[in-house]
């Protein structure tokens, strides 16, 4: 079985998150992946993952927490987290042109630098709109990718289908660079318009018992994490996915 994480933003919901950690560590995740967020109190963070015998090696930073190293670096260091995952630029940060993007990557490459010295993983985190050509005729996520040719890449393969790209297509270019996975699903179309047409891992249109198998020929990944962006039911979405990862080989 591939080890699924269970990235907490899924969880963000919550009545209370040491509770929900319990109930990770009886339906059997080991590892979770933190998010901006969560790391106000990264010591009390740490202490309700060791009691639950969990570990985060992956967490996401926003691009204000990235370039606050020494924050990033001292949360990183408490929470035992392994690779450090930017995750969004707003609509502020993006433009039809390049320029924005090369101002993105080219702040993706320094921050990269720094935290490589400092033996982490480093990368670019995707959604849909990275893979919309900008007036170049390049897409955002070629022109991370390429600008900053150090980082890794934190493949979300549900947004990147949602992007109208090819997931697999882009393992065979970039798959050397592709560290981790976003393991996401997406529901049949007019279904979960409440959950924002995102589906329990399994549960949608997304062959998940032949996409694993790809990510696992084709990428570098180490880390895979189960993510929905707005469960109605974050107990039923980690106990569903935990059960479809399962019964990959």
């Amino acid at each position: 079985m591939t080890e699924l994480s269970f990235q907490l933003y899924s969880a963000r919901n919550v009545p209370s998150l040491p509770d929900f950690l319990a109930k990770l560590s009886s339906l059997g995740y080991t590892q979770v992946e933190g998010y901006g967020g969560l790391y106000a109190d990264a010591a009390g963070l740490a202490a309700e993952l060791q009691k639950n015998g969990l570990t985060m090696p992956t967490g996401h930073f926003g691009p204000a927490q990235v370039q606050d190293v020494e924050t990033t670096l001292k949360t990183a260091e408490t929470l035992g987290i392994k690779r450090i995952y930017c995750p969004h630029i707003g609509p502020e940060g993006r433009s039809e042109d390049e320029s924005k993007w090369l101002e993105l990557a080219e702040m993706l490459a320094k921050a990269g630098e720094t935290y490589t010295k400092e033996g982490y993983g480093f990368g670019w985190h995707n959604h849909d709109f990275e893979f919309k050509a900008t007036t170049s005729g390049r897409t955002p996520m070629e022109i991370i990718l390429e600008t900053a040719p150090s980082i890794e890449w934190e493949a979300d393969v549900a947004w990147i289908a949602r992007g109208n790209a090819d997931p697999v297509a882009w393992f065979e270019k970039y798959g050397d660079r592709i560290t981790a996975v976003h393991v996401k699903d997406i529901a049949p179309a007019g279904e979960a318009a409440d959950e924002d047409g995102w589906a329990d891992v399994g549960q949608g249109v997304l062959n998940w018992d032949d996409l694993i198998t790809k990510v696992q020929s084709k990428t570098k990944a180490q880390y895979f994490v189960a993510e929905h962006d707005k469960p109605s039911d974050a107990v039923r979405f980690a106990t569903r996915s935990i059960a479809a990862a399962k019964n990959w080989k």
